[in-house]
């Protein structure tokens, strides 16, 4: 069975050496809907696949992180990376170009191994994470599996290389989540209210 949540943001950010001229030369903003699909052959005790109330915590966060904030790829030009990090409290570097097919791509990332490294408290068993479908306009989006997550030839994601502006991780639950994250340690989810 597969479930799917809905995340919302505004993200402003330059897609160098793609066709357009506007996306290439030119910051602009979407109104992004990120679709995080999940999976599982099982039902836990509250007969779910996985509690859609469970995702607005660690995986709430990191989608978050990209509201309201400028995606910077760390191959751009230097200059115009110290300008957004100096005039924008919110950004996020990225090892890769932030495009709709590589948002997919970092989301599915770092909510897979959230997913990982999660510790299950209602009998949820083989959840897996499915896809993630990134809508960049109401008419175009890019939907990545976990073959293109791994998949090197379009680009090494390095989880370590994302960085976050400090306000960012203040306005986590858990402003060490990300170092915790990349430590591997354990994510608490909530004890099922009985």
């Amino acid at each position: 069975m597969i479930i799917r949540k809905l995340f919302k943001f505004e993200n402003a950010h330059i897609v160098r050496n793609c066709t357009s001229e506007r996306c290439k030369f030119s910051l602009h903003g979407h109104s992004y809907k990120i679709e995080v699909l999940f999976e599982s052959n099982y039902l836990d005790q509250g007969q779910m696949v996985y509690d859609f109330g469970l995702t607005k915590t660690t995986i709430k966060d990191f989608i978050d992180s990209f509201d309201h904030a400028t995606a910077i790829w760390s191959g751009d030009d230097s200059d115009y990376i110290e300008a957004i990090k100096r005039y924008s409290l919110r950004w996020v570097m990225l090892p890769v170009s932030p495009s709709a097919e590589q948002f997919s791509r970092v989301i599915f990332l770092a909510v897979d191994r959230i997913l990982a490294q999660t510790k299950m408290k209602n009998g949820e068993k083989g959840v897996r994470l499915h896809s993630v479908i990134v809508h960049e306009t109401d008419t175009g989006y890019a939907q990545g599996f976990r073959e293109d997550a791994y998949n090197e030839q379009m680009g090494k994601i390095d989880l370590k290389e994302i960085i976050f502006s400090e306000q960012v991780c203040k306005e986590w639950q858990d402003p060490k989540m990300w170092e915790k994250l990349l430590a591997g340690e354990e994510f608490e989810n909530p004890k099922p209210i009985s």
